[in-house]
């Protein structure tokens, strides 16, 4: 049993406090069932709910193994030493005014690290937090209302917002749920270590993460290697930027990178599946839970109206999901079912001439449920309950089930609209094993969420230290130190004296270019000029520049396409390698993709082919390729040290690709101090 089963699977319970909330704690545990002991503490009150209270934590019958306190801060710290001492089994803290609110109150810090200490090894969470509902055993340590019922299996969610977490509570999707936590300010317990707790439960089928940050890089994949060894997938909607997103003036890479790159890329690298809403959130995570993962997004769709058909097509343009055409055998088999008139496809249009008849539809939505079929929709909006009646929509479910059975491949029924597929409705197909989708959008996002889950892209992940800035580096030093990884560069002489021009372009050897030294954004400045044949040329170049100190370097020619190769630190992530579209066209084009390290040559070769300019990269019209190879080489050099000295930032842009080589034509690193 890990330190925190005994707080979400309570015996006993103690409220501390005998206001409004704590109140609410007990009426909602006596709503929902809640067979075990429930105890109050106040030191005046003679009643709180209908309990008469113990007057102080001491006096309790017994160490309570879950406790909802409900006072001020600093009560709570006194609280939760008293339960320590004790031997409570865990506590859920109310209250705010701690570290979340250290801008507007001066001792929120210090009251924290005073609610740490009194804690010792007794497991708290929050403060400033709802706490949580387990519909599974009924237990509701939670102040407010709430919108589930018990359950005997279903998901699990952890919010990083209370308010969102009452919002999730009150879906009407059939979506069962078997936990919803809340997290506060991850004081001493965090989302990745209550996950793992609520995974192992047997009954709990998937979860879904609301955050808005992730707590400890090292917990949150241990939480994601521990869902892989359940067979339960994770979902996470993220919300926020971090100011790594904000250090464009820096360079192109940390605007490219930023947060959410971050987040993407750390997702799939861990199998977790991302959705952008709310409402992609529920239908994915109920997909999850009814169907389980999919092997891959091919989906058969069938409605009796042209208009939804076309809208599923459209709504899975740009995603994976697929519509696999229909051999042979099945048009013969739905050509026998549908009549000659039924134009015979996938997403398929079957008309209305078989609505009403149970047996034609069974037949039709199994002969389209061929092998190759993840996932078959059948679209189907109720009409209004309460000005509409509808006899034959049931006829559709039977056939769906029917056709399920007979062909043992997922069916789901979706409304295109969420308000057309009634909760009642929704919740029957769940126990009847058949996934209920609520609007179209939603739906098609889900189905490709939940081919993509539970696929790690990679093995591994390297967690950095704690690393703080230590000093940028010139680029000539910069290129000094990744050329002593394997990275090519151009040669180069670093001049401080003017004079000394002519000769370091001999030495270099002409065309040259010249590069004024210390200028960030050396384009934007003036500071950059190409192409210098003689001396002469260099020398008037010079003049111009904003700068006393040069860089004199090897013309690199016979380039196809420059590249922005760049590593940023991101505490949340860990470090995020961009791919990108390089040069002045870095941001202009907005072409990259991002990868957590540590990534392999067949990881970087996949990610230069989701770029938009891949088929430059490749030879476009006839036109010669790059050196795909040297261009993974030199990824994997930046990555060796990255690795080995972990920078905050480093970037090479661009690397100038070309048919025989990639070389490095401008370096940029902010080296990083460790503080383990």
């Amino acid at each position: 049993m890990d330190r925190l089963t005994r707080l979400f699977n309570p015996r006993s319970i103690a409220v501390i406090g005998g206001g409004a909330w704590g109140a609410e704690v007990i009426r909602q545990c006596q709503k929902i069932g809640f067979a075990g002991d429930i105890w109050v503490v106040h030191p005046t009150k003679d009643d709180v709910a209908g309990h008469v209270p113990y007057r102080a934590i001491a006096d309790l019958p017994a160490p309570p193994d879950a406790v909802f306190i409900g006072v001020n801060r600093h009560a709570t710290v006194a609280a939760v030493q008293s339960l320590a001492a004790i031997g409570a089994g865990g506590a859920i803290c109310f209250a705010s005014g701690f570290s979340e609110a250290a801008h507007e109150v001066a001792d929120g810090h210090d009251l924290q690290q005073a609610l740490l200490v009194a804690a010792g090894n007794m497991p708290v969470i929050g403060p400033n937090c709802y706490g949580f509902l387990n519909y599974l055993d009924g237990v509701t340590l939670w102040p407010d209302q709430h919108g589930g019922l018990r359950v005997d299996s279903g998901v699990a969610l952890i919010a990083q917002s209370s308010n969102v977490a009452i919002n999730l509570t009150m879906q009407t999707r059939g979506l069962p749920l078997a936990y919803v936590a809340t997290v506060g300010n991850q004081a001493q317990t965090g989302l990745s270590e209550i996950g793992k707790t609520l995974l192992s439960n047997p009954k709990v089928t998937a979860l879904g993460l609301y955050l808005e940050g992730i707590d400890d890089l090292t917990g949150f994949v241990e939480l994601a290697a521990a869902a892989r060894r359940l067979g339960k997938p994770i979902v996470a909607l993220k919300t926020g930027k971090s100011e790594q997103a904000q250090r464009a003036a820096i360079s192109h890479t940390a605007s490219l990178a930023g947060s959410d790159a971050g987040a993407d890329a750390l997702f799939d690298r861990l199998g977790i599946g991302r959705v952008s809403s709310l409402s992609a959130f529920l239908e994915t995570l109920k997909l999850l839970h009814v169907v389980g993962p999919l092997g891959e997004a091919t989906v058969a769709s069938m409605s009796c109206s042209g208009g939804e058909a076309s809208l599923m097509a459209d709504m899975a343009q740009g995603r994976s999901i697929s519509f696999p055409p229909l051999s042979a055998s099945q048009q013969s088999d739905l050509r026998n079912t549908l009549g000659p008139i039924v134009a015979l496809a996938n997403p398929l249009d079957y008309h209305t001439f078989i609505w009403g008849n149970e047996d034609a539809m069974a037949a039709t939505f199994s002969a389209m449920m061929s092998p190759d079929m993840a996932l078959g929709v059948v679209i189907l909006d109720f009409p209004r309950p309460d000005r509409c009646t509808a006899p034959a929509w049931g006829l559709v479910l039977n056939a769906v089930e029917r056709a399920q059975a007979q062909t043992g491949r997922p069916i789901a029924v979706l409304s295109s609209l969420v308000e057309n597929l009634p909760e009642d409705v929704a919740i029957d197909l769940v126990a009847r094993g058949i996934l209920p989708l609520c609007g179209m959008a939603e739906a098609v996002e889900a189905i490709a969420v939940a081919a993509r889950v539970g696929k790690p892209k990679g093995e591994g992940l390297f967690v950095p230290p704690v690393v703080r800035p230590a000093k940028p580096l010139s680029e000539a030093e910069a290129k000094q130190v990744l050329q002593g990884y394997g990275l090519p560069v151009p040669r180069s002489a670093y001049i401080s004296d003017i004079n000394d021009l002519a000769d370091a372009g001999r030495t270099v050897g002409f065309p040259v270019v010249l590069k004024g030294a210390g200028v960030a954004h050396k384009t934007e400045a003036g500071a950059v000029v190409v192409g210098i044949a003689d001396q002469a040329a260099l020398l008037r170049a010079a003049k111009t520049m904003p700068t006393e100190t040069f860089l004199v370097e090897q013309m690199i020619t016979d380039v196809i396409v420059e590249l922005l190769v760049g590593v940023v630190l991101d505490p949340a992530h860990g470090y995020v390698l961009t791919l990108a579209a390089g040069g002045t066209w870095a941001e202009i084009l907005e072409d990259s993709t991002s990868l957590i390290l540590p990534v392999d040559a067949g990881g970087i070769k996949q990610a230069l082919g989701e770029l938009r300019i891949a088929p430059v990269l490749n030879g476009y019209r006839g036109a010669s390729a790059v050196d795909i190879q040297a261009i993974i080489d030199a990824v994997l050099a930046v990555q060796s040290y990255v690795m080995a000295q972990t920078p905050i930032e480093i970037e090479i842009n661009p690397l100038m690709c070309g048919p025989k080589g990639a070389v490095a034509a401008d370096a940029l690193i902010t080296t990083g101090e460790r503080h383990d």
